[in-house]
């Protein structure tokens, strides 16, 4: 008998450390004002198979019957469609999803085969060639056009062109690619992020006429000392530019120099013009600036600059890192709109689109190289690509892909070689080439700590503590380092609630030149959207391997929202420097801009009584230069105005709309206090009353066994006691690999998740009704004794709260206050901050006012619930019926459920309303931090066990 095995495909291929083959030398990418092109995006036809050689290629060639295939919609991941059909997404942070034996990849390796017909539009021109144009595919891709094998690449967030004029008929062609899940690329594709195959980005066919332009490149640089900017635009083929602002028309490859408005993140100015070969007209987006590193520093057109940033992966809930133009503007409107100047495309190019929109509206970016080979830190980087020179023309290749592409951008600063790729010789040739290539912008990589490679110092997660110290110069490293300016490419680790001590960061950067400010991580939570679960995140598709919620960690929930994260860093890092003494009726005011004057600005004052504006108006603030300050006379008080807490609010707003916010709207703003609160008081002239099963006092009665409140005017009260737990936020459960104050865990350990309350006594007295307890948690000996003294006007209610700590407090308390039920409770309002969250670190953007909200919309949508939804500095708020003041003024928050509930929860679904409202009334919270993957809270704002007393009172409304 004799066997028979069938020939399968060769896929060796998809093992090569090489880059590919076929593909057409990278250039810049750019819209043809002449040549035609056609996008081939739309539904593709599609199948799935399990390893990358289980189906032969008999499906590229003419004619194939794919009529029982699937549908795909590309761009698209093909684990986002097909309803779990496809298989599903897999987020890992720096575990790679596979063996790591570079370059073998497994067996069971998804491969999609993608089939598009498609006829030729008939303006299509006859003569010329064409390309195809693959703008991102993940991770590896083979490509046949009419049943020819045109190449196969890697490199999923670059651009990759193939000859295809020669292949071309007008009607019927059979573009077929088929797409490998996992390739020796995907070693060097160890993001943190969701692992997701597919076509992601465009394809288009690009007709090239005789004489069109092939590549181009644009060095428009600016002199800061005489105003003046020049010209010159390199081009593979000869031809002319001409911009007409400037009355510019020369011949590519010669320099003109003339006086010109330059770009910068600030002022945006782009000159239009255009490129023009014998074949073709290519429009140009020319903005002249100077990059140098001078004096130690970054300069742009002469000036150093800070950072004020935000590190962006591109992400959209339903689409993954298929991202249309509308949803990119509305990342950049979000990021004009709260005061963001800069961009660290994390980690890998971004669509091309988003940096048009950067050049147009204004941002400074860092434009980071599709390399990351994290998961090798598993094996101290043994067999690390970026020190193997077999992996290095790949390397080399994904450098000029992105330099290539995108160095016509004038917002792009700076290139990065990639990110968390440990060290080698690769990472070396990269810089090297990228110095030679482009000589405008300077090198990034944050990896490289003694700066072999790089033109900066920078650091991901520094604590304030050593980024102070690098301000000094006292953090020693290599000569070349120590004359380096210093950026945290990564710092406030946006994940959950918070981050927290950014205002003080803030701080640092702007006390000492070296600093150049830093980046948040990151820009949006990278949650899916699931039909059970709300968001999904990793583990929730079965994943083998995966990193949990540490994919949602950005400054915009996946709907794109702002959470109180973003509203916080607007404040913390406004342009307009707002400060002064209410006294003396001055206020100070300071552009902290780089660039632009204070002109297309206006100021407004309000003063406010108890937290309502009782008189408005406009206050004249001269256009000040960058870093200039002027003192502005407030007018007087308003007559008849005393008698409350009282300030004055100082805002500065758009004078006029401009291309990303609208008219009036705010930059920064800053409350000057004038005469402040009088506490609350009671006068305990009512006794206690006994009765058989209730003790009545003024408005209240209380449990005659227990002391427990039960009610206050006719209001059902329930459960009041002392609280020291809160659902721990991801900043406060920390990350795996940090040290003993990861404050979430060691409150679990020392057991304030299950605090037992002891009755020790109910006394009753001529003018008060004291209940002493002791609070403490289960198998341990410290605790916490507690004392309630109530005491009553006849119609007011005041409660006094005593606490002293007993035993060997070894951890920091997460909060200090009391809680308790109401039964009915919706609207609230209170004086105090607001609109939004805050806590002890947190609270640069909470403003004192008067402010109402549904107990619903109290909450903070966090993809994983968690600690949420306080309201800072409250007076007073009112709620279910119940007035309640504060002495001193206090943290307010109100939920459908229980503290316990909202600890259990993974998903905001698993969040189901009870018929109560529980009410917190906190002294004391503890601070944020941004410990899920930076430093902890700072010691200032640490809640520490200690005697402490506080009071609250209480009063039925109407």
């Amino acid at each position: 008998m004799t066997s028979r095995t069938t020939p399968t495909p060769s896929v060796d291929y998809v093992e090569d450390v090489s880059p590919g083959s076929g593909a057409l030398p990278p250039r810049a990418w750019y819209a043809s004002s002449d040549a035609t092109s056609l996008s081939l995006n739309g539904d593709w036809r599609f199948r799935l198979s399990p390893t990358a050689d289980a189906e032969d290629d008999s499906f590229a060639a003419e004619g194939y019957d794919a009529g029982d295939w699937a549908e795909v919609v590309v761009p698209g991941h093909w684990v986002l469609q097909g309803d779990g059909a496809f298989g599903a997404p897999i987020y890992t942070n720096t575990l790679y999803p596979f063996p790591v034996d570079p370059p073998r990849v497994p067996t069971e390796n998804p491969t999609g085969d993608h089939l598009r017909v498609f006829d030729l539009p008939a303006e299509w021109p006859a003569d010329g060639s064409a390309v195809i144009r693959f703008d991102g595919v993940e991770s590896c891709a083979r490509v046949w056009l009419n049943g020819t094998d045109i190449g196969e690449f890697k490199g999923s967030r670059l651009p990759h062109e193939f000859a295809v004029g020669h292949l071309l008929k007008a009607k019927g062609n059979v573009l077929a690619v088929r797409v490998h899940q996992w390739s020796a690329g995907s070693y060097l594709e160890d993001q943190d992020q969701w692992w997701l195959p597919g076509i992601f980005r465009d394809v288009t066919l690009l007709h090239r006429p005789a004489g069109s332009v092939l590549d181009f490149f644009v060095h428009a640089s600016y002199d800061h000392v005489t105003g003046a900017g020049t010209l010159r635009v390199d081009s593979d083929v000869d031809g002319r530019v001409t911009v007409p602002g400037l009355d510019i028309d020369v011949a590519t490859g010669e320099p003109v120099t003339v006086r010109v408005e330059p770009w910068t993140a600030e002022t945006p100015r782009l000159y239009d013009g255009v490129l023009v070969t014998e074949g073709e007209r290519v429009p140009l987006r020319i903005g002249f600036r100077t990059v140098v590193l001078e004096d130690g520093l970054i300069k742009v057109n002469g000036k150093a600059i800070l950072f004020k940033g935000v590190n962006r992966h591109e992400w959209h809930p339903e689409k993954g890192r298929s991202l249309d133009l509308q949803t990119m503007r509305e990342d950049v409107l979000l990021m004009k709109r709260h005061n963001l100047n800069a961009v660290r495309t994390s980690h890998y190019p971004p669509h091309p689109a988003f940096l048009d929109l950067c050049d147009e509206y204004g941002l400074w970016v860092i434009d980071e190289c599709d390399l990351e080979t994290h998961g090798f830190v598993e094996q101290a980087w043994r067999d690390n690509p970026v020190d193997d020179d077999r992996w290095t023309p790949a390397l080399l290749d994904r450098a000029a892909r992105m330099v290539e592409r995108d160095k016509n951008h004038p917002s792009v600063v700076m290139w990065s070689l990639g990110n968390e790729a440990g060290t080698g010789r690769g990472l070396t040739a990269m810089a090297e080439w990228i110095h030679g290539r482009d000589g405008s912008r300077l090198v990034h990589y944050e990896g490289d700590w003694n700066c072999r490679d790089t033109d900066v110092y920078s650091r991901m997660y520094a604590d304030h503590t050593e980024v102070e110290r690098i301000g000094q110069n006292l953090d020693g490293g290599t000569h070349k380092r120590r004359g380096l300016p210093f950026i945290q490419c990564e710092y406030g680790h946006a994940m959950g609630n918070g981050p927290g001590g950014i205002a003080d960061y803030q701080r640092i950067f702007e006390a000492y030149e070296r600093l150049q400010g830093g980046f948040i991580w990151e820009w949006i939570d990278h949650g899916i959207t699931h039909p059970e679960l709300g968001y999904a995140y990793g583990g929730d598709f079965g994943e083998e391997l995966h990193d949990g919620n540490f994919v949602c960690d950005g400054l915009i929930f996946p709907d794109r929202t702002p959470s109180p994260g973003l509203v916080e860093y607007k404040k913390v890092i406004e342009p307009v420097r707002i400060d002064g003494d209410a006294a003396d009726g001055t206020v100070r005011i300071t552009n902290a801009y780089d660039f632009a004057d204070l002109s297309a600005l206006a100021f407004e004052w309000a003063y406010q009584v108890d937290g309502e504006t009782v008189e408005a108006g406009a206050l004249s603030v001269p256009a000040l230069a960058p870093g200039e300050s002027a003192e502005v006379k407030l007018p007087p008080p308003p007559a008849n105005s005393t008698g409350g807490e009282t300030q004055w609010t100082v805002r500065a707003l758009l004078a006029e709309a401009t291309a990303w916010g609208p008219k009036d709207h705010v930059i920064a703003w800053a409350q000057l206090p004038v005469s402040g609160r009088t506490s609350p008081t009671v006068a305990a002239s009512t006794a206690p009353v006994p009765g058989e099963r209730l003790i009545t006092l003024g408005p209240a009665a209380f449990d005659a066994r227990t002391g427990a409140l039960r009610s206050v005017g006719g209001v059902d009260v329930s459960g009041l006691r002392l609280d020291v737990w809160r659902a721990p936020t991801d900043n406060d459960d920390g990350a795996s690999w940090q040290d003993d104050t990861r404050w979430g865990v060691l409150w679990r350990k020392n057991g304030l998740h299950r605090m037992r309350h002891r009755l020790d006594a109910v006394e009753f007295g001529d003018d008060a009704l004291t209940v002493r307890t002791r609070v403490a948690p289960a198998a341990w000996e410290v605790g916490l004794r507690t004392v309630y003294r109530w005491t009553s006007d006849g119609t007011r209610l005041k409660l006094t709260v005593s606490v002293a700590p007993e035993g060997d407090w070894k951890v920091p308390l997460p909060r200090l206050g009391i809680r308790f039920g109401l039964a009915e409770a919706d609207g609230v309002k209170w004086f105090g901050g607001g609109p939004g969250e805050a806590y002890p670190d947190t609270r640069s953007a909470s403003v004192l006012g008067r402010w109402e909200s549904s107990v619903d919309e109290l909450q903070t949508p966090y993809v994983r619930p968690q600690e949420n939804g306080a309201r800072a500095d409250v007076r007073w708020a009112e709620l279910g019926g119940l007035r309640i003041e504060g002495d001193p003024e206090f943290w307010f928050s109100a939920r459908r459920w229980t503290t316990e509930h909202l600890d259990e929860a993974q998903h905001l679904t698993d969040l189901t309303p009870g018929d109560t409202v529980w009410v917190n009334l906190d002294h004391g919270q503890h601070g944020i931090g941004s410990q899920s993957c930076g430093p902890g809270p700072l010691p200032q704002y640490f809640l520490r066990a200690e005697p402490t007393e506080f009071s609250f009172v209480f009063s039925r409304i109407g």
